[in-house]
């Protein structure tokens, strides 16, 4: 059971035609910290998703991630974890392309 005092991890990647991530929360058990998942979740890309960029894909991952597991993220504090740099440079992009620009604004509340 997450225990919504304690900071989360959320876990994105890709992989072939999916999108998928995980939750994890560290939790102190025996007086040592352990890192649990407390949930999974994936689908497979659309095929308009398919013509983006490796760099477009992983913000889409995010965005899809946060907007499904919204009511985990609620008032606590998370911590993304990829192996992408796009995800960053997503928050602090001046002149966005239309898709990213709305990606950025579903974003902003859990800065």
């Amino acid at each position: 059971m997450p225990d919504w005092k304690l900071p989360s991890k959320l876990y994105i990647d890709s992989y072939g035609e999916g999108l998928g991530a995980t939750l994890h929360q560290v939790q102190i058990i025996s007086y040592k910290p352990y890192e649990g998942p407390i949930c999974f979740i994936s689908r497979q890309i659309k095929p308009t998703e398919a013509r983006y960029g490796a760099s477009q894909m992983e913000c889409l991952y995010l965005v899809w991630a946060l907007e499904k597991l919204h009511y985990y993220f609620d008032g606590s504090v998370f911590e993304v974890i990829t192996d992408c740099n796009a995800v960053k440079s997503l928050l602090n992009m001046k002149t966005p392309v239309r898709h990213m620009l709305r990606w950025q604004i579903a974003i902003q509340e859990y800065r």
